[in-house]
């Protein structure tokens, strides 16, 4: 039996699928086929290998070409079942790989033989980008188009059906006991994933769920409540099993990124702020270096700031723990949306303005340090959504006014995720759907968008990386329209540009040299003086045009002494094992 998995990547709540990200679902997939069939033969594909067999074949240019994997028609034809995977809930900006949906994939599937399944977060919907509800068309294609829409779990249906195809109920849920053995036995598939082995990052399960679903429901807009309802705690026991299972196979990038609140990770339920449990937290990060003691990458991903502010004490042995496991340049994001109370109390929000200011100072404080590799250890996130019921011109200037407090006293954010509310079926916003202000507000909201990129962001990002700072494993993804862009590994990466071609995927250490509003200009250290284009000595701290006509006129210099001679004594200090000859 053959048996392809297309990725066509996944972005939700709480839970990340887009490379160099290897998300849960094709994971557990794969562990699942081979729980069921050993014997079957399974594929991994990504969107891009179809978007470059498929439309590469006439012609139409595709974001990623992936020519060295000519066997995915073969395959696809020949594949008893093709299992799809996607659904794009929290749209954002992409590098290197664009997630698909389902009028993309349907096109490429529809005139093949196989079985056709659809799992993962699709069948809700995607979000497009500034969208404010799902189609209806996307759902039907779908249903036209897949044999099997799964509304439960993927791996759990998948099991099922090859077993015995009668018995498999596409609503059905595994246990966490049950998901054990697929994500040990799946981890071998990141052996077919296009980043591996050097910068692929797998994204690893610790909850689901809510954990204030339970009688007061998720946030309005939130499809993590509505799928899985409270919050379930995975066991600390198989997360490390799963860890040392990906470690073993190569890899050394990890983000324990799937759950709504990391704090909350075996928290005792307490209403709308749950207890936190700082000694589960240790033993699970604890756990996780034990089994990967030469990890490169070890971050997470969403806290809910009510739970920061309402247990310092707790929080802080937390943030400590992330700081004494983990990696620097971890980020954990938080659900503010709106600073507006009125919005909060409509919306069921998780945190006040006053809570997340809170939460933002305790992280500042412990994890405001810079790190190893150039970035501050532990920084919040914040997320924020425009149009939700209940917001008028004031809520955007209450939201305005409130990131311009942290940015006045002196605090940190890693970044401001601003998006336009999505409404997807199922959730309390689908009830509220007429209230929705995004079409309403349009010029307000792009209004405060470009205020917030220009008076927050931009001194934000001049504050969290300084010209001179030298950010280290920065990995060459793109080159485009003359600059090659970068990231380092990990949870919500900055952006370097680097005014020059250079080879990509490579890792260089960069310093950094300008700011832009989301994104920072870098170029690779050491730079050598001697062979470098003007363009890029012209960007060195000190040096400007001028300097850079005298380098040219006085190269190549026999030593450093020299070239300090030609551009002034006083650049040593800020050059000082940055440049060579």
């Amino acid at each position: 039996m053959i048996i392809a998995i297309v990725d066509g990547y996944t972005d939700e709540p709480a839970g990340l699928g887009v490379p160099p990200y290897l998300g849960i679902y094709p994971r557990y997939a794969y562990g699942a086929i081979k729980k069921a069939r050993r014997d079957a033969a399974v594929f991994y594909l990504t969107i891009d290998d179809l978007r470059a067999t498929f439309d590469g074949e006439r012609g139409i240019a595709t974001k990623n070409k992936t020519p060295n994997f000519p066997k995915t028609r073969e395959i696809l034809q020949k594949a008893d079942i093709i299992v799809y995977i996607g659904g794009l809930h929290t749209p954002g900006k992409y590098l290197s790989a664009v997630p698909s949906q389902v009028e993309e994939v349907a096109r490429f599937l529809k005139p093949l033989p196989g079985i056709k399944i659809l799992g993962g977060p699709a069948f809700m919907g995607s979000a497009h980008a500034g969208g404010t509800r799902i189609s209806s068309r996307e759902l039907t294609m779908a249903e036209a188009v897949f044999d099997h829409i799964v509304y439960g779990d993927l791996e759990a249906f998948l099991h099922d059906f090859l077993k015995n195809p009668h018995d498999a109920d596409p609503f059905r849920f595994r246990t966490y006991e049950e998901l054990r053995d697929y994500a040990v036995v799946g981890a071998e598939v990141v052996r077919q994933f296009p980043d591996y082995p050097d910068f692929v990052i797998a994204e690893i399960e610790t909850q689901r769920g809510c954990p204030k679903a339970m009688g007061m429901g998720g946030c309005s807009f939130c499809t993590e409540p509505v799928r899985y309802g409270t919050v379930e705690n995975r066991p600390v026991g198989d997360i490390v099993d799963e860890v040392e299972v990906l470690y073993r196979l190569g890899v050394r990038h990890f983000r324990v990124g799937r759950q709504s609140c990391i704090f909350s990770y075996m928290a005792k339920p307490n209403g709308r702020v749950p207890v936190p449990n700082p000694e589960a937290i240790e033993k699970l990060f604890a756990g996780i270096r034990s089994v990967a003691p030469e990890v490169k990458t070890l971050h997470v991903d969403n806290a809910n700031p009510a739970v920061i502010a309402n247990y310092p004490d707790e929080s802080a042995r937390i943030a400590r723990a992330l700081i004494k496991y983990g990696t620097p340049g971890n980020v954990v994001a938080f659900g503010l949306e709106s600073a507006d109370p009125k919005v909060a109390k409509l919306n069921n929000l998780n945190a006040t303005a006053e809570e997340t200011y809170e939460a933002v100072k305790l992280l500042n404080r412990i994890g405001g340090r810079r790190g190893y590799n150039g970035m501050p250890w532990l920084l919040p996130g914040i997320n924020i959504i425009f149009g939700l019921p209940g917001e008028t011109k004031k809520s955007y200037e209450m939201t305005f006014q409130f990131l311009k407090r942290l940015l006045d006293e002196g605090l940190m954010v890693r970044r401001i995720n601003i998006r336009q509310v999505v409404v997807f079926p199922g959730t309390p916003l689908w009830r509220m759907r007429d209230k929705v202000k995004t079409e309403k507000h349009k010029k307000l909201i792009q209004h405060y968008r470009y205020k917030i990129r220009h008076e927050i962001d931009l001194p934000m990002l001049k504050r969290l990386v300084p010209v001179g700072t030298v950010l280290r494993d920065v990995r060459a993804e793109v080159f485009e329209n003359g600059l090659t862009y970068g990231r380092q590994i990990g949870s919500y990466p900055l952006i370097v540009g680097i005014p020059k071609e250079i080879e990509l995927n490579r890792f260089y250490n960069v310093l950094i040299v300008g700011h832009g509003f989301r994104s920072i200009t870098g170029v690779p250290v050491p730079v050598n003086v001697n062979t470098e284009t003007p363009k890029v000595l012209q960007h060195l701290p000190g040096i400007g045009k001028k300097n850079v006509v005298r380098i040219l006129s006085k190269r190549p210099f026999k030593d450093e002494n020299e070239f300090f001679r030609t551009v002034g004594e006083d650049k040593r200090k800020m050059l000082d094992g940055l440049i060579t000859v």
